[in-house]
């Protein structure tokens, strides 16, 4: 990049130490955590690629994501990066699992880390808590007890659930969230597991290239849920953050929404306006993965049919396989739209300071 951005980066995943974490826990939770049972697990599906990248480590063996300062300097240094929102990709799966008790104390256990350790370690760093969305009585006691901390920005949630995030069994969440001024964000990885049910709507797919490409409908799904059942209307302030979920099938499933709504509003008499409307000024979305179509103009296009520029906030998903660094995605997107992507519309949602990084 020839000329200075800020850049903000929505989506890092740091690796937390598991004896740090039990230090946090209270029993009998600890001593289950020691013994090796830590989450509902995943479908063992093989990723050639692994998860994590694997040149992400030091001249110790040891990996970068695992270390506060070793991620500043290896990430936010190396890219200039500005701020960077932590979240705990490991959380995730305790979001749908079957034990709330133990989910909810392991998820806090977690976010305790998290605001203990990698907080303080970089001025740069800014935290998303965990909840476990399936009990919202735990899921906004864990709200309360962090949301007003400084270096906390938003709440997060696993993209797989037992029903959409729009219905009212949800809504006591964002109430929790909009009190503490936080964005509500979902994040994939563990369709198909735990109490989340099959991982799309045609039931289980047989390998990891078909899981993760169809990810993407469980974000439709909630994105319609979130927009019918009304949750903008009752909650006006709310922000909705779909992370790490693509970018180009947004526009058409909006013309979908649209049309449906101006044939079928008298079963939602609450949404007043089209669904579009309510979309763009609630739902954000993160950069990574974006979409390479062979013809870049085709992406550019796409940008086009929605309001890219206060919308999209940019992303690396570091240290995972597929993730992107701020080179490669700032130029996917044209020169009036790259500085608010980048870092500016990040800022807004977050309450950043717009600061470029030296």
């Amino acid at each position: 990049m020839s000329t200075p951005l800020l850049i903000v980066d929505t989506d890092i995943h740091p690796g937390l130490n598991g004896d740090r974490v039990a230090e946090f826990l209270p029993e009998p939770w600890r001593t289950r955590f020691r013994s090796g049972n830590r989450s509902s697990g995943t479908l063992g599906y093989w990723n050639p690629n692994g998860v994590n990248r694997v040149d992400a480590v030091l001249e110790d063996g040891t990996r970068i994501e695992q270390d506060p300062q070793a991620l500043a300097r290896h990430l936010l240094d190396e890219y200039h990066i500005s701020y960077g929102i932590l979240n705990v990709g490991s959380v995730l799966h305790l979001g749908v699992s079957p034990e709330p008790d133990y989910a909810a104390a392991l998820i806090s256990a977690m976010n305790d880390v998290v605001i203990h350790d990698w907080l303080p370690a970089d001025p740069r760093y800014r935290a998303s808590i965990a909840v476990y969305p399936n009990d919202p009585e735990l899921a906004v006691r864990e709200i309360h007890r962090l949301g007003d901390h400084p270096g906390v920005v938003q709440v997060i949630m696993p993209s797989a659930a037992r029903m959409p995030y729009g219905q009212r069994f949800f809504h006591p969440i964002y109430a929790a969230a909009v009190e503490h001024n936080l964005p509500v964000a979902i994040h994939p990885g563990t369709e198909g597991v735990g109490i989340s049910g099959a991982p799309t709507v045609a039931g289980y797919p047989t390998s990891y290239f078909e899981w993760h490409t169809n990810l993407v409908s469980s974000y439709i799904a909630h994105l319609v849920s979130m927009v019918v059942e009304g949750v903008f209307v009752k909650f006006p302030s709310l922000k909705f953050v779909m992370l790490e979920g693509g970018v180009s099938w947004l526009p058409p499933i909006l013309w979908r929404f649209d049309k449906n709504w101006k044939a079928l509003r008298m079963t939602t008499p609450w949404l007043e306006r089209p669904p579009s409307e309510y979309v763009q000024e609630h739902v954000l979305l993160s950069t990574q993965p974006l979409e390479e179509p062979e013809d870049r103009r085709h992406f550019t296009a796409i940008l086009e049919m929605f309001d890219a520029g206060n919308m999209l906030m940019f992303s690396t998903d570091y240290p995972h396989w597929d993730g992107d660094t701020p080179d490669f995605a700032a130029r996917a997107f044209p020169p009036e739209l790259r500085s608010r992507v980048m870092g500016e519309t990040a800022c807004r949602l977050y309450g950043l300071p717009m600061a470029v990084a030296a």
